[in-house]
């Protein structure tokens, strides 16, 4: 069997997933590890774009080491990686997301909590997607993913460098 090796990073990062998911229904104040690392990593992307997705995300570590034995493994759907569907899913996200602060209980666990119930929601979508298709089909359109993958193009690493006098620019 040619399967290639987990990083060590998916290996630690996946029990993260469990923690929250689970653990955050009897302990809500766990959902700030959510939002702890989706403003820790959305700074991160600036300068290494996807990063966090391949390395340290632990839905992505749990798609790969758990999800991947019983996916069925086919193309992910071609207008599931188009911007629009992209960007229009992080839009429906974002505002669900304000609904769910502006409605939830004003404590500690309350706001905790929603950070929980979005990552068991998208946590849900992610399996009952990736088991016909692909693992990974989340991965595509994951709000994080988007935004990080267009904070990674305005950042350092992804500007070409200046070309050298007298160079054309169609070179």
């Amino acid at each position: 069997m040619n399967q290639k090796p987990h990083k060590t990073s998916q290996l630690i990062m996946v029990w993260l997933l469990p923690l929250v998911v689970i653990g955050g229904i009897f302990v809500p104040v766990l959902g700030y590890l959510v939002f702890g690392m989706m403003v820790f990593f959305l700074v991160l992307s600036y300068f290494r774009g996807r990063f966090w997705c391949a390395n340290y995300c632990p839905r992505g570590s749990f798609l790969d080491l758990v999800l991947s034995r019983f996916s069925l493994k086919r193309k992910i759907p071609r207008f599931l990686l188009r911007p629009l569907f992209r960007w229009a899913f992080v839009a429906c996200f974002m505002i669900f997301f304000v609904f769910q602060i502006a409605s939830a209980e004003k404590t500690v666990a309350g706001i905790g909590f929603v950070f929980v119930r979005m990552c068991l929601i998208t946590t849900v979508i992610a399996v009952v997607l990736g088991i016909p298709i692909h693992q990974r089909t989340w991965c595509a359109f994951c709000p994080m993913g988007t935004l990080q993958g267009a904070l990674g193009r305005l950042g350092p690493g992804s500007r070409k460098p200046p070309a050298p006098a007298g160079a054309s620019r169609d070179s």
